[in-house]
């Protein structure tokens, strides 16, 4: 599942081999971890306490949808009347039986986010009170399903998609304004779904795991209106066009009461899990955080610090080797023109200030193997990443400022590569220090 080559480093044989046996270390913990959360599990647990006494139609849309709709296939058979999945392009592992298969894109949406939207919109109008529901839903489900609201065109709600992703707001702010430019979020899907009442269970990539934010919310009763709404608008300053502004100043709550809400699946058992196989290796694990949303380049000089104070003073007296762990998802305020991703910017933030520090390695992880526009799930790094950058006559500031990280880190063995894990529980950064 992990590929991340190492590099030859000038400078001390025996320094370099014990990072390279750090960087093996980091790799056995992000494979592991990754299994861990896999969403089959929560389905399961979930389908085991709640009681389905009708033909149930099965609804997945996100990241993680095809394997969470695979388990339930396989888990309720027959009892299923029709299943659809949307999920992100590359994200399906093949034919699931009675389920339609559609792939979609993100972070952005596109035509076939429309497509998709309304065959899900199709077949919630088709399910009666004599029949049940079965909602399986996950991060990444903003974008893949995509009805615009009334008045606005896709590639309307596409720029400002955009624009709220690049302007340094966390995904609570982000999903506040997506909920009210679109037809199918912020419980209106589930408006769609009356009289007939089921069940969502939702994999959480939300810092605090509500699950009115979640997918933008499709399911959930949404108590936002216009003011809320148009107070994210005026603290980021943002050019929507008047058009989606007048749009935006109607904006009304969505009160819903036909399903169930179980978020199942977050990103304290992501840290968990981690914390649980650093153990295995023989690192004293210390979860600092499971709810970092600050900026991502904020983080990674945060625990370059921390690395620092723990080689020099240790002021919380971390017992050696230790793994320090934060979980959340953080935000990056694209200033640049490059190519990366949140914990990319982290690990390639990080890499500057623990240049020459001996037995140290970082690396961050987004858990669904995709972070921001990139192919890599993210970044790993040590006190040798900057040494190596400079012998290939590459400036670390320069790719930081340009938001470069994915090509900087490329150029040193530094990018993780999973590939579509099939989860989505938001994600971790890990320092390791011996």
């Amino acid at each position: 599942m992990y590929q991340a080559g190492t590099i030859r480093r000038a400078g001390d044989d025996s320094g370099i081999y014990e990072v390279e046996a750090m960087r093996r270390d980091a790799e056995t913990v992000i494979q592991k971890t990754i299994e861990d959360v896999l969403p089959m599990k929560a389905v399961r647990e979930v389908l085991e306490e709640i009681a389905l006494t009708k033909p149930v139609y099965v609804i997945a849309i996100g990241k993680a949808a095809w394997g969470m709709a695979d388990e339930a296939a396989r888990l309720l058979g027959s009892r299923i009347v029709e299943g659809i999945v949307v999920t992100k392009y590359g994200h399906s592992k093949g034919n699931i039986e009675g389920f339609q298969i559609m792939e979609t894109a993100h972070p952005f949406p596109d035509d076939n986010s429309m497509l998709a939207a309304g065959k899900v919109l199709e077949l919630a109008d088709r399910v009666t009170e004599n029949e049940e529901v079965l909602l399986l839903l996950s991060g990444g489900g903003s974008a893949l399903v995509e009805m615009p609201a009334a008045g606005l065109t896709l590639p309307e709600v596409t720029r400002v998609t955009e624009i709220l992703l690049k302007c340094g707001a966390n995904i609570v702010e982000i999903n506040t304004v997506r909920k009210h430019l679109s037809a199918i979020k912020g419980g209106k899907l589930a408006k769609h779904l009356q009289p007939a009442t089921g069940y969502a269970i939702i994999l959480s990539d939300v810092v605090g795991n509500h699950p009115e934010m979640i997918a933008s919310g499709m399911t959930y009763p949404d108590a936002t209106d216009a003011p809320e709404v148009m107070e994210v608008i005026e603290k980021y300053h943002l050019d929507v066009g008047d058009k989606v502004i007048r749009v935006l100043e109607k904006s009304e709550e969505t009160l819903v009461s036909n399903i169930t809400n179980i978020v199942k699946g977050n990103v304290e058992e992501l840290c968990s899990s981690a914390a649980e196989h650093v153990r295995e290796l023989g690192y004293k694990p210390y979860i600092f955080s499971t709810n970092a949303d600050c900026e991502a380049k904020s983080l990674g000089q945060w625990f370059a610090r921390t690395a620092k104070a723990i080689r020099e003073d240790n002021p919380w007296k971390l017992e050696l080797p230790c793994a320090v762990i934060v979980g959340g998802e953080t935000v990056v305020k694209v200033t640049g023109n490059g190519l990366g991703g949140r914990n990319q910017e982290i690990a390639l933030q990080a890499a500057e200030g623990i240049q020459g520090m001996e037995k140290t390695v970082l690396f961050s992880l987004a858990s669904d193997g995709t972070d921001g526009p990139t192919d890599a799930a993210g970044g790993i790094v040590d006190g040798y990443t900057v040494k190596a950058l400079e012998d290939k006559g590459m400036n670390i500031r320069e790719y930081l400022e340009d938001n470069d990280a994915y090509c900087a880190l490329q150029e040193v063995s530094g990018l993780i590569m999973t590939g579509p894990t099939g989860t989505n529980v938001n994600d971790v950064t890990v320092l390791l220090i011996k």
